[in-house]
């Protein structure tokens, strides 16, 4: 681990790699990063998309799925399952040395259901069973609807990553069928230490839909804020989960061995030019936390980041402050917000299709006689 990576995991920042393929897991290029630090990694229609296009190491598999007839439906599971599957046994060391917190590998349910409670339940649990990985995470999106999936998957004891969450409000919500997802479970006989939650947080999108409003306004005052409000968006939140550490309700549930619901940095590569690439990593240091990086971002903080010891806490007011400013010049936080959630659902689904897509050339392509 080199000394800035070294130094956020001092910190309590856990390191996780934002991609996953089946070239990364054949190669060991995978094992490699887990050398360097990385504890967990995340996935999304996007990386499987990309990966699938990109990579001749599924056409086994996927020769072996068109002999059998198998629709493309069935093979995507069969084909993302399988790799996360295998990248849950990479990083089983990171699961065991830190009591199953870290050495998660996250899966989306089908994007195309977040908005119906029972089918992301089903789907939840589906994938769950096909991976088979203590250390697996199921994805859910954070929509309204999916607030009781939560809950109502945690209750079975299955660890949850919770996805695309922009603003605090919903955050709190999400906490809150956390909470409740962990009251189920031990109702239902569940060992609460061996079920985890992460929180996962966007950050750079806030900035990217902020900063086109602000340059919009384009008053000196509003331009001024360009590139403050993920940030601060983020801290604020930190400040949340640490108001429900301190509650009766989580301290009877950490009596129980529950662990934190860690808040997670995702987006945390740098999209704007003009910004440091390390930005959404080293002013996003606090204890018990994930930043889950682009292999890019990572070796930009490798390479030149400066870890200068909590960047979160001690920055509370002037993130409030952030926030009034933001107002005063016109930005409505709460509609940039509902905007990153719908396009977030939107970008997933579409990406959902394109990766079924491809599969079903590929799966055409492959068939006996074709």
């Amino acid at each position: 681990m080199t000394d800035p990576l070294r130094a956020l995991a001092s910190e309590g920042v856990s390191i996780w790699l934002d991609d996953l393929s089946r070239h990364r897991l054949s190669s060991g290029g995978l094992a490699a990063l887990v050398s360097r630090g990385v504890v967990g990694v995340t996935t999304n229609p996007s990386i499987f998309e990309a990966a699938l296009r990109s990579g001749a190491d599924y056409a086994t598999q996927v020769h072996d799925l068109a002999a059998r007839g198998v629709d493309v439906e069935e093979a995507i599971r069969m084909i993302t399952t399988y790799d996360v599957r295998w990248a849950c046994d990479v990083l089983r060391p990171a699961y065991d040395a830190s009591a199953g917190v870290d050495g998660r590998v996250s899966i989306e349910v089908d994007p195309r259901k977040a908005h119906d409670t029972e089918a992301t339940v089903a789907e939840a649990r589906g994938l769950w069973w096909l991976v088979d990985r203590p250390n697996a995470y199921i994805k859910i999106p954070a929509m309204i609807e999916g607030l009781p999936a939560i809950t109502r998957v945690l209750a079975d004891g299955i660890s949850v990553n919770v996805t695309l969450i922009f603003s605090l409000d919903r955050y709190r919500a999400v906490m809150d069928a956390f909470l409740a997802g962990l009251e189920q479970a031990a109702a239902n006989g569940h060992d609460l230490s061996k079920i985890t939650s992460v929180a996962s947080f966007f950050v750079s999108r806030v900035d990217t839909e902020t900063d086109a409003r602000l340059d919009k306004i384009g008053t000196p005052e509003a331009l001024a804020l360009k590139g403050t409000a993920a940030i601060a968006n983020a801290r604020l939140a930190y400040q949340a989960y640490e108001g429900v550490l301190a509650t009766p309700r989580w301290q009877a549930l950490a009596a129980q061995g529950a662990h934190p619901q860690k808040p997670l940095w995702a987006s945390t590569g740098v999209k704007n030019p003009d910004y440091d690439d390390t930005r959404y990593v080293v002013d996003l240091v606090a204890p018990d936390t994930v930043n889950t990086m682009p292999e890019k971002t990572m070796d930009a903080v490798a390479d030149h980041g400066v870890v200068s010891g909590d960047t979160i806490r001690p920055y509370y007011e002037q993130a409030q402050a952030i926030f009034a400013q933001l107002a005063a010049v016109g930005i409505d936080l709460a509609d940039v917000v509902k905007v990153l959630e719908d396009e977030g659902v939107q970008k997933f689904e579409a990406a959902w299709v394109d990766l079924l897509e491809s599969l079903k050339s590929a799966l055409d392509a492959a068939r006996p006689g074709a």
